[in-house]
Parts: C-alpha cells; sequence; structure tokens
C-alpha cells in the first residue's frame, strides 16, 4: 500500500504550484535539449572536416549551460516528487500522482496546462491509456 493517495482535489489544489515548477522544468529541458543539438552538430561539422579548431570557450560555455540546465531540471523534479508527484514526460508536462479507484491502485494524471483533474490511468498504461474519471 501506498503512503498516501491523492484526490482529484488534492492534485488541482497543488495544480498552480505545478504549473509554476513545470514551466521552469519544461524550458530548461527544452534549452538544454538545444544547446546539446548545437554540442552535437559541432562535433560532427569538426569530424566531417577532418578536425578543425575548436573554440574551446565556446565549447565550455555550452556544456556548463547544460549542467546549470540539467541542475535546475533535477530541484524541479525534486519538488514534484516532495508534492507527492511522479514526473513521467518533460517534454508534454505530465506528472502522475498515485489514487485508490474503486480498491484499486491507479494514477491520477496532469498535463501542464490543465486547471482540473478529469484522467486517469492504470498503473501499467501511460499517457496514451488515459480515461476519464
Amino acid at each position: 500500500m501506498a503512503e498516501r493517495y491523492f484526490t482529484a482535489a488534492d492534485v488541482e489544489a497543488l495544480i498552480p504550484r505545478l504549473t509554476r515548477i513545470m514551466e521552469r522544468v519544461m524550458a530548461a529541458h527544452s534549452e538544454a535539449g538545444a544547446v546539446r543539438d548545437r554540442l552535437q552538430a559541432e562535433q560532427q561539422r569538426i569530424a566531417a572536416a577532418g578536425g578543425a579548431v575548436l573554440d574551446r570557450r565556446a565549447w565550455r560555455a555550452g556544456k556548463e549551460r547544460v549542467e546549470q540546465l540539467t541542475g535546475e531540471i533535477q530541484r524541479g523534479l525534486d519538488e514534484i516528487a516532495k508534492l507527492g508527484g511522479a514526473p513521467k514526460d518533460l517534454g508534454l508536462g505530465l506528472v502522475d500522482f498515485l489514487h485508490l479507484r474503486d480498491g484499486e491502485e491507479v494514477n491520477l494524471c496532469w498535463k501542464y496546462g490543465e486547471r482540473e483533474i478529469r484522467h486517469w490511468h492504470g498503473l501499467d498504461e501511460g499517457y496514451a491509456g488515459r480515461k476519464p474519471l
């Protein structure tokens, strides 16, 4: 049995806070992906050219930025976990909360931008398996 089961009302009370956290996490996730893509493209460019001069300062700044963003993401995920949620997809902004439905453990599913909890899914299902409450 779980430590705590959430009701839809419990999660809805958290939505303003979840929204603020997920805004930060999703922005950091997106930016980190873009920086990683630029770094990878630079590696490929150098490899295709048979070697080239690397702007070490820009490279180091990119790597440091990814580390900063990764820290921001982790702090946000930790905040969500402390609230009792389980982050699932940072691109979509999905967070699940354990719920007891007709004696069965399931997840209440919140997606960034939603103002109410209207969906649930089984523990072995994901976002695609969402069902209306």
